[in-house]
């Protein structure tokens, strides 16, 4: 897997509604296009997109393919954002101590 082929897997909305789906639970190709208006071809081809970026997993149950999250893909794209909120968190903090020590900043009106 590599975070460019998560994002691009996620900029769509149909394949971040599929995702959400299958939080509740393993989905078949069938339930997973039920809510959407295209054929089941065109959702199959989303899954591999998701399938490809590491997002989820399919199996094989007889004739049925169930597609499940898989964890370990969302694992590393948390320890990314996780990691870029830490960056950010630690740049607001310098900003907030500059700010603090410069004596022509405004200061709060009461």
């Amino acid at each position: 897997m590599t975070l460019d082929n998560a994002f691009f897997a996620l900029s769509d909305p149909t394949r971040r509604a599929i995702l959400q789906r299958l939080t509740v639970g393993e989905a078949t190709v069938t339930d997973l296009a039920a809510p959407f208006d295209m054929s089941q071809p065109a959702i199959s081809r989303h899954l591999r997109v998701l399938e490809e970026a590491g997002l989820l997993t399919r199996r094989i149950d007889g004739s049925k393919r169930p597609c499940q999250i898989r964890e370990e893909g969302l694992g590393q794209l948390h320890e990314w954002l996780e990691d870029m909120h830490e960056a950010l968190s630690q740049n607001y903090d310098r900003l907030d101590a500059v700010l603090a020590r410069n004596p022509n900043s405004k200061k709060e009106k009461k």
